[in-house]
């Protein structure tokens, strides 16, 4: 999870494993949430999450980062007098890749396309522990 400097903004990346993923990009890295209140240039702050994602994370799956848009919960953005979804997602250099079979928007990112390895600035967090024991192997 990523915190924007001053608490505006949040980013999480998650890799969720394969075979229990129920989309077609399963392997991707998957933007489980972003959230910008008066934060800034959205587009930016994607652009300085995928970077500290990779330099966390290290070299991106074969099919980069997706995330999903609910345009029934999102405001579209109007270009040229027409309803935009993802409008951000787009200028930080995802790709509108179809539907998921539950109706939400996909955009993915290939490792071409995304930013160089940045890490992200250090900052201080409680993260109170696991209450379920986690394996010890995978």
């Amino acid at each position: 999870m990523l915190i924007e400097r001053v608490g505006r903004a949040y980013w999480v990346t998650s890799w969720p494993f394969a075979e229990y993923t129920k989309h077609r990009w399963a392997g991707a890295w998957v933007c489980s949430a972003f959230r910008s209140e008066d934060a800034g240039g959205s587009i930016e702050l994607i652009r300085q999450a995928l970077a500290a994602t990779r330099s966390h994370l290290g070299e991106p799956p074969e099919l980069g980062m997706v995330t999903f848009v609910d345009s029934r919960k999102v405001k579209p953005v109007m270009t040229r007098g027409v309803p935009s979804f993802g409008w951000s997602w787009v200028k930080a250099g995802f790709h509108y890749v179809g539907n998921t079979e539950a109706g939400l928007l996909a955009f993915q990112i290939l490792p071409a396309d995304m930013p160089s390895a940045c890490a992200a600035l250090p900052r201080s967090a409680f993260i109170p522990p696991c209450p379920v024991p986690l394996p010890t192997s995978c």
